[in-house]
This record gives C-alpha cells, sequence and structure tokens, in this order.
C-alpha cells in the first residue's frame, strides 16, 4: 500500500519505536508489506520489527522474507511465518504468534545473504488493519 491511512513509509525506519499518535504506519485491511531495500547484498543475522503496541493485540500471518530482487522472485527464503492455514498464500507458518510489546520481535536470520527484507501482516486482534512501528535489520556487507 503506497498511501498508508496513517503516517508515512519512512516513519518504518526512523529509529522510533514507540507506538504514539504519528510514530506509527497504518496500512488498509488484508494481506499488506513493507519492504526494505539494504542497497546492497548483506548478511543478515537478525530483523526486529515492531508493529503497533501501544495496546494488546497479536498480529495475523506474520511473515518475514529475504530475496535477491525487489520483486521476491529470486532466491526468496523465509526466515520466520506464523501462518499456519497459508491464508497469506506464502507457504504454510509453523511460527507461533505472539503478543506485541515494546521490545520488538526479534527473527533469527543466521547470516542469510539477501538485499531485500519483506514483512507481511494481515490484520490483528484488534482489527484488520495492518500497523508497522519499526523495522530493523542487523548483518555486515557480503563478502
Amino acid at each position: 500500500d503506497n498511501d498508508p491511512i496513517v503516517g508515512k513509509l519512512k516513519l518504518i525506519t526512523d529509529g522510533d519505536k514507540e507506538a504514539t499518535e504519528g510514530g506509527y504506519v497504518e496500512l488498509g485491511p488484508g494481506l499488506q508489506w513493507v519492504q526494505i531495500d539494504l542497497k546492497k547484498p548483506a548478511e543478515i543475522h537478525a530483523v526486529v520489527l515492531w508493529h503497533y503496541h501501544a495496546s494488546a493485540r497479536v498480529y495475523h500471518d506474520v511473515v518475514v522474507q529475504v530475496a535477491d530482487d525487489p520483486d521476491f522472485i529470486k532466491n526468496v527464503r523465509t526466515l520466520f511465518n506464523n501462518d499456519p492455514d497459508n491464508s497469506a498464500g506464502l507457504g504454510l507458518g509453523k511460527d507461533k504468534e505472539f503478543w506485541e510489546t515494546y521490545e520488538g520481535k526479534l527473527v533469527e536470520a543466521k547470516g542469510v545473504v539477501a538485499r531485500y527484507v519483506r514483512c507481511y501482516s494481515k490484520g490483528s486482534t484488534a482489527d484488520d488493519q495492518n500497523h508497522y512501528t519499526e523495522v530493523e535489520v542487523y548483518g555486515t556487507p557480503a563478502k
């Protein structure tokens, strides 16, 4: 969704992890995603994501993938998937759903090399909107 209901997409990588007014992005209902371009391939060690966490909620169909191209066609790898019925169409997930907290969700990447990171969600226990507060990618330049 290039036109968020609330906020600007640049908020997702601004370093602010607080779920306060003006500090998060609200995307429409249904499956939505945000994508991070690392500008060149990197050895990724972890991805940490924060959805809206000011009130108790669990986001559904959270999937974190990495790829070598921006269209997610070449060398797509799934790092996290809590979609148990494949309703997002990205494969059956075996990871557990989680309550959103101010600490964020740490997804281990184990040194996978990729240029692009994509984080999906499909509504929450609060409503069918998708909220992102921050996404951080930790890694080193690929050798």
